[in-house]
């Protein structure tokens, strides 16, 4: 079953610029994604920031791939 992550990330201009969050922390989708990128099992994550939970490190990756499906590249042309 697919995490809606819109039940658990935010963006608020108060919070971190308006970064999008993980609902009711500072802890922003973006850190969440380069911990686990940076070899941090979800073990990892949890042990060191129990405020999250499993499915709020899915609903980052849930996150993340909707932005990145609506996102358009065009490549420079080169001359």
């Amino acid at each position: 079953m697919a995490t809606d992550w819109r039940e658990r990330i935010t963006a608020d201009p108060a919070v971190l610029v308006g970064k999008p969050v993980v609902r009711g922390t500072r802890i922003a989708v973006e850190f969440v994604l380069d911990l686990v990128a940076s070899g941090w099992s979800f073990d990892q994550v949890l042990a060191n920031y129990p405020g999250l939970t499993v499915e709020d490190i899915r609903a980052c990756f849930a996150y993340a791939k909707d932005v990145l499906a609506e996102e358009r590249v065009f490549p420079a042309a080169h001359g």
